[in-house]
Formats: structure tokens, sequence, C-alpha cells
């Protein structure tokens, strides 16, 4: 008798569950950066002010940050497939209280809905692409999230220039999505393993192993700077734009973040067998070089300047990206790097959302243009700080013991 093959369910895991999972994280990065064409017209509708609309912004990245630090290793214990599928529910509840957005009170709330759905998602979705193929899954958690982010962007962008309700449309065609990938989950094959200690592993825990400390030090300050100018790009650039250029039309603004993300992920995809140390390097030089360009298209009112300077800073920004991580995790041992992990993030989205804030109480107080002379000024010193702290630490011996 011919041995039976495998399940139908395993054939569907092993053929599709790297596609499927890279789109839902796809989809849930592309509604995370769907509300940034908008905040300009959030603050015109409900009169908002800019540190309003700032804070809308950052509770997005603050619940994210402690949705991955609570629940990041929650579908270890849970399986995949019940977690990425409580993450969706939770997405689709942002996309509603979006969608019935009267004011900056519903819009807070939807954005710290959406963040906690993100973070969970993005640590389960993460570990069940490496489930299906590390090499391929580690490069996916990389791209994906950018090439997500630049199609949220553009597309809305697209959506409030020539589609109806603008307001909207974007969050009835994502509830849409999310609500079909919901079902399409459980027609795939549970990828983990569950296990006990579901509750425990909730405690957050943030640890830096020793011999990772001082690569971390030294590397921190590029990170911040990288995560800095992510922050900027989402909270200010297109509000910044129609104001420099003294154009209203939305395209231009979700165009600016779309370059970023897509100049990002083209820069990770060509430079990803690079020395880790070269991409930092390289990625911090070439940010702050585009992000000097794109001051000096603000000044200038020159669109086609600062998308230039945008698509030279998104390949620093994506380039030092690679390098940081790749500087940091490999030096953990892998019982070690879930907490490393937590660590580079509780830096990074702290460095994404706080600035973002003050930002937003700039404005207020010396205008736009002024307040992205600033932020600019404090993303190339923390930048140069990074440079100058690597070199002068590659100099000295590492510490017996």
């Amino acid at each position: 008798m011919a041995m039976a093959g495998p399940p139908v369910d395993a054939r569907v895991a092993n053929r599709y569950a790297l596609p499927f999972h890279s789109l839902v994280l796809g989809t849930f990065l592309a509604a995370s950066s769907a509300p940034t064409p908008l905040y300009r017209f959030y603050q015109e509708t409900f009169a908002l002010s800019p540190i309003v609309t700032t804070a809308i912004f950052a509770i997005y990245a603050l619940a994210l940050l402690a949705a991955l630090l609570v629940a990041g290793s929650l579908s270890d214990h849970l399986g995949r497939r019940p977690v990425i599928f409580g993450a969706i529910l939770l997405e689709l509840t942002a996309m509603l209280l979006f969608a019935e957005s009267d004011g900056a009170g519903h819009l807070i709330a939807a954005r710290a809905v959406q963040g906690v759905a993100t973070g969970i998602a993005a640590s389960s979705l993460g570990a069940a692409l490496v489930d299906v193929d590390r090499a391929r899954g580690q490069l996916v958690n990389s791209l994906a999230p950018l090439l997500g982010m630049a199609a949220g962007a553009l597309g809305t962008s697209l959506l409030v220039q020539y589609g109806p309700h603008p307001l909207h449309l974007v969050y009835a065609i994502l509830g849409a999505a999310f609500a079909i990938l919901a079902i399409l989950l459980w027609l795939t094959a549970e990828t983990g393993t569950r296990r006990h200690g579901a509750m425990q592993s909730l405690w957050p825990r943030v640890v830096v192993p020793p011999q990772v400390r001082r690569t971390l030090v030294a590397v921190t300050p590029s990170n911040v700077a990288m995560w800095m100018l992510g922050g900027f790009y989402l909270s200010l650039v297109p509000s910044l734009v129609a104001v420099a250029t003294g154009t209203r039309t939305p395209l231009i603004g979700g165009a600016m973040v779309t370059a970023l993300m897509l100049s990002g992920a083209v820069a990770i995809a060509v430079r990803r067998t690079r020395a880790a140390a070269s991409n930092l390097t390289a990625g911090t030089l070439a940010m702050m070089s585009g992000l000097a360009i794109v001051i000096a298209g603000m000044h200038g009112g020159s669109v086609p300047v600062l998308i230039g300077g945008t698509l030279l800073g998104g390949a620093g920004f994506g380039t030092g990206f690679l390098g940081a991580l790749g500087m940091v995790i490999p030096l953990a041992q892998p019982a070690e790097r879930a907490e490393l992990m937590a660590a580079y993030y509780l830096q990074s989205y702290l460095a994404f959302s706080l600035p973002a804030l003050l930002a937003g109480y700039l404005v207020r107080k010396i205008g736009y243009p002024a307040t992205a002379d600033v932020y600019a000024m404090a993303i190339i010193a923390v930048g140069v700080v990074g440079l100058v702290v690597r070199r002068s630490m590659a100099g000295r011996p590492t510490a017996a013991g």
C-alpha cells in the first residue's frame, strides 16, 4: 500500500503559510500608517491642536510597546493562530472606532487599541514566519513592516485625493480586509506549539545580557536617531509639507512617507549581507545627509528636493536599522534574545514617540518650519554622537570578565 501523503492542512501550511502571514503582517502595518495622511484633516475637522495630533500618534507607539513587553511571548504558550486572531479582532475594533470618530477622544482610543493589536500581531506573526522558514521569515520580518507602512500611507493619500468620504473609506476597506484575513487564518495550520506558563509570560522582562551591554551602549545614539526620524515622518511630515509648499494635495505628504519606507525596504534587501557595523555607519551618514536635504527642500518649497532627500534618508533608515539589530542580537544566547529585543524596542519606541510629543508642543509655539529645523538638528546631533561614540569605543579594549 502506498504511503499516505501529509495531511491537507500541513501541505497548505507549507505552501501558503509564509505568504499568508507576510500579508497579514503587512496589512497590520499598512493600517498603522493609514491615519498619517489624515492628521491634517482631523486637525481641521475636529479643531485639534498640534500637540493633540502628535499625542494621537504617540499613543499608538506607546500602546504597541506595552503590548510587546506584556504579550510579546504569549503565542509561545497559547499557539500562533489564537493570538493572531485576537489581534485581528482588536484591529477590527480600532477600525470601527476610527470610522465613528467625532473628536480627539475617539481617535486616541482608536490609536491605543490599534497599538495593542499591532504589538500582539507583530510578535506572534514574526514568530510564525520564523516557524515556517527561519531565513526567509527573518527577511520578511524586516521588509514587511516598511512595505506595509508605505502601502498604507500611499493608499490613504490616493483615497483621500480621489475617493469619497476621506475620513471613513480607508477604514471600511481595511476593516473588510481584516475580516477576510480572520476567516482565512483558520484555514492555515498552527505553526507553533502550546506550553504552560501563559500567565507568567505576561510579566515584562527587559534584560540586557552582560556580553551585549557595551555594544548596545555604542549602538544606542544611532538607533535613537533612526527611530526619531521615523517618528518625525509619521507624525509631522504631511502637515509640514502642506505648510512648506503651500499645496493642499494630500498625495504629496503620503508620497513622502511612502518614499521613506520604500527606500528603507530596498536598502535592507540590498545590504542584508553586508557587515552590521558598516551598515550602521553608512545608514547613519545617509540618514543625516538625507534629512539635511529635506530641510533645505522645505525652506525652498521644492517637492522634488523633499522627495530626493527622503529617498536618501529612508535608505539610511533601513540600512541603519539593519546594522543596529545585526550588531546587537547575535551577541545574545537564544534564551536571552526575547528579553534583549524587549530592551531594544523599549529604547526604539520611546525615541519614536516622545520627541514627536515635544514637537507637537513646539509647533504651537514656533510653527511647523521652525519645529522641523529643531527636530532635524536634534536627530543629526544624536546621529553625530552615535558616530563619535562608536569610533571612540572601537579603540578601547573590552574589559576582562
